[in-house]
């Protein structure tokens, strides 16, 4: 009796185990084509934004890249922004976009002061404001990109107000990346979501100092003096 007992409550947990994965499984939305908003100035996506991003981080078969300098030089604060890099979204990793490409088309209190270094790829744009040219500046440019792009899996891109990630779009598309899996999620300025990760931090009385807090980022560095020009 004790036996067939035990066996029973076992069963009972195999059940319970079972349908608690089916749950979770029934749980988990599948990811959308994405679709670029046409209104948009910078192509954001229409269906997975900065507006409901919270409802689709934290997942295993997605990327989340939030492709802004840790400090830009451009003065972003000209034009309502934030050059610095003090907060992000749970889960998205850097990758800044002014070090894939050359940066063009940007207004002009940004541009007079913008990041003018070296880029892994020399772009050119027709005018339509489409990529005309992509030329690798080092041979090991698109290694690089793949290794930090997945091509198997949704990406979502961040930055801060959405032209950083529509031009890393644009790159990636030109590259030969799936434009259905490339999703511009707009601009970290306009987010007012609950998973936001302050790197900007506050201490002492009165929080009378503060630092960015840059050691808190997934950041990936790309160090030109280690390649090989063309």
């Amino acid at each position: 009796m004790k036996k067939v007992v035990k066996s029973f409550v076992i069963f009972a947990m195999i059940l319970a185990l079972a349908a608690c994965a089916s749950q979770e499984t029934i749980n988990i939305k599948e990811i959308p084509t994405a679709e670029v908003d046409e209104t948009s100035m910078f192509g954001v996506d229409k269906n997975i934004n900065i507006e409901n991003i919270d409802e689709w981080v934290g997942r295993d078969d997605a990327a989340y890249i939030d492709v802004r300098m840790l400090v830009d030089p451009g003065d972003y604060g000209a034009i309502g922004g934030d050059p610095v890099l003090s907060g992000t979204i749970e889960g998205f990793e850097v990758v800044p976009y002014p070090y894939l490409a050359n940066l063009t088309g940007l207004p002009e209190p940004v541009s007079a002061t913008q990041y003018s270094g070296p880029t892994l790829f020399t772009v050119s744009w027709d005018e339509d404001g489409n990529i005309d040219t992509v030329v690798p500046n080092f041979r090991e440019s698109e290694m690089i990109i793949n290794d930090l792009f997945p091509q198997d899996k949704p990406i979502f891109l961040l930055c801060g107000g959405g032209g950083y990630a529509g031009f890393t779009r644009a790159l990636l598309i030109e590259l030969g990346y799936n434009p259905d899996l490339l999703f511009n999620i707009g601009g970290f300025w306009g987010y007012k979501g609950d998973k936001t990760v302050h790197i900007k931090v506050s201490y002492g009385e009165n929080n009378a100092y503060d630092y960015n807090a840059f050691h808190k980022l997934n950041y990936h560095l790309i160090d030109f003096n280690q390649l090989n020009e063309n």
